[in-house]
């Protein structure tokens, strides 16, 4: 598997990475592994979604020695000094920091725009200045927006649903004019509904798996929006680790590209909701109601993963059951 020959390059020759939103859902299961591969690791994060237990749970499972390669950066992406000082002599870029969620970009727009969309130019322009091996970036699979194509092919995309999906797709137009203009090639991984470990169950924007497990457990009323037949390709986020890495480390790189990363599965809320409840042994479970479809929404999502497959040797170890089952056991 190409994904084990390049960790073991990696802890045989190790890398300096930097993680942006490292105190993140996924930014901080990308600093576990990268530490558990001996990798220096600069992680920057200003903790406004992030958070320090995270890191804690990290700091704990890694060695006292390991631990010591990691250097916490908390500032900013929009502050463009603080990116070039993050970015002093690293070798490979994983950029995950942005504000996430299409509901929090409907209520607040300019914040999102200059997180997203700001902080991401920030970003690359000061990678491109440090000159960076590798530039890999969080990209979306809101992209897709309102295109009716099932399978999503990454070429093929609609009118964007919510002011997030805009700030994506905008990611992606500035990572391909940086190659036209400058040939500073990037990789952009659309995420489908990256879920597992860390991910944080609380608050407005809270995703649904965690959101819904904790509401399970704590017998509280669980709020579908629509009839429950949305559906979505959800993504463990082991699956999300290695891909990562795999396109940090590719050195085919023609030119800037985007990849879908999922498992090309589909599972409806109602699907997921009975996952959920038989991993948890709750089959007795029934506090559910069903509300308005949520503004900004695609109806559908399911991804086509050839093109990772094809090019970074993408190889997803978890679908969406066995992902689901390992968060819950280890929980």
């Amino acid at each position: 598997m190409k994904y084990d020959q390049i960790k073991e390059k990696l802890s045989l020759a190790p890398q300096k990475w930097l993680v942006t939103g490292v105190a993140g859902f996924i930014g901080s299961n990308l600093l576990e592994t990268l530490l558990l591969l001996n990798q220096s690791v600069v992680g920057l994060d200003n903790f406004s979604t992030g958070h320090h237990h995270n890191l804690d749970a990290v700091k704990n499972i890694v060695s006292p020695e390991q631990w010591s390669r990691f250097n916490l950066i908390e500032g900013d992406i929009c502050d463009y000094s603080t990116c070039q000082r993050a970015l002093s002599g690293i070798d490979y870029v994983l950029h995950q920091a942005a504000l996430g969620s299409v509901p929090r970009s409907i209520a607040d727009p300019i914040n999102t725009n200059l997180s997203n969309i700001t902080g991401f130019l920030n970003m690359l322009t000061a990678a491109k200045q440090e000159q960076v091996k590798s530039f890999v970036y969080a990209a979306s699979s809101s992209t897709y927006g309102d295109h009716p194509d099932l399978p999503k092919v990454e070429d093929k995309i609609g009118n964007p649903l919510s002011p997030y999906a805009v700030t994506k797709y905008v990611n992606e137009l500035y990572a391909e004019v940086f190659f036209r203009t400058y040939q500073f090639k990037s990789v952009g991984l659309r995420y489908f509904n990256v879920f597992g470990p860390r991910q944080d169950p609380e608050g407005a924007y809270a995703a649904v798996i965690p959101k819904w497990v904790a509401a399970v457990n704590d017998n509280q009323t669980i709020y579908i929006n629509g009839d429950g037949e949305t559906s979505r390709d959800f993504c463990y986020i082991e699956n999300v680790v290695q891909i990562n890495i795999l396109a940090a480390t590719n050195e085919d790189l023609q030119k800037s590209e985007v990849y879908n990363v999922a498992v090309g599965g589909q599972t409806s809320l109602n699907q997921l909701l009975e996952l959920i409840k038989n991993n948890l042994g709750r089959n007795d479970f029934n506090d559910i109601k069903y509300q308005d479809f949520r503004a900004g929404d695609v109806r559908h999502s399911k991804a086509s993963i050839e093109k990772a497959i094809k090019h970074l040797n993408y190889d997803p170890q978890f679908t969406m059951d066995q992902g689901l089952r390992k968060m819950l056991l280890e929980s």
